[in-house]
């Protein structure tokens, strides 16, 4: 099974992914963790890749997918995968889809999470880090106790920069003129389209991710 997790910033694509891939026993593939991986075995693909990242560049489509492809073929072949912000472009998507039939694969289905702008900029844009504790804050939906203080360590919370309301919104705009058009391309595949409304509490998000990819995969009884 393979299944891809498509959404705009702040919708909870990471969070969310990451309990189902715990849930069901499958692989998680994100491209910054294959990246990372590949830079720290040393392996041919990791060094071209550490390269552009060196250098400050973006590592080219053609060695992510490459990347994308080793993994899987190291993978037992019955083992579900789940793609974690991969693909991202149009060119991607349909690199996916040459690799997939190489490593006997497709792509089952495409769960798209969904919510306003609105709620999209107060999920992130009110975030409030502790570089001492490591929590992480919001200030609409779980503020600190003292404004600007983290609870645990008494000391000054961090507004970071990627955080900032104009950076939410350029985002957003890059979300929309990169990734929004993966949506009409999985429409038009034999895999299903599953919108999930994200504008839930987290565990009511996983019960409907979980609920939709049943009714459409049969997953129940592919674990039996």
């Amino acid at each position: 099974m393979v299944v891809v997790f498509l959404g705009p910033p702040g919708v909870g694509k990471g969070t969310q992914g990451a309990m189902l891939a715990e849930a069901l026993d499958w692989d998680r593939l994100a491209t910054g963790d294959l990246l990372r991986e590949a830079r720290r075995r040393g392996t041919e693909l990791g060094r071209q890749a550490e390269e552009y990242m060196d250098a400050g560049e973006l590592v080219p489509d053609s060695l992510i997918v490459a990347m994308v492809r080793e993994r899987l073929e190291a993978m037992p072949a019955r083992r579900g995968v789940l793609f974690d912000g991969f693909p991202r472009t149009l060119p991607q998507a349909e690199a996916l889809d040459e690799v997939l039939p190489e490593v006997d694969r497709k792509v089952d289905a495409v769960v798209l999470l969904e919510a306003p702008d609105e709620v999209l900029h107060k999920r992130i844009s009110g975030r409030r880090h502790s570089p001492e504790s490591g929590r992480v804050y919001n200030i609409y939906f779980d503020p600190p106790e003292q404004e600007g203080i983290c609870d645990e360590a008494g000391t000054p919370l961090v507004h970071r920069e990627d955080d900032h309301p104009d950076t939410v919104t350029r985002r957003l705009e890059v979300y929309r003129e990169l990734t929004e058009p993966l949506v009409d391309f999985y429409d038009a595949s034999p895999a299903p389209v599953l919108r999930i409304d994200g504008n839930q509490e987290m565990d009511e998000v996983q019960a409907s991710i979980r609920q939709a990819l049943d009714e459409a995969l049969d997953l129940g009884a592919k674990r039996e």
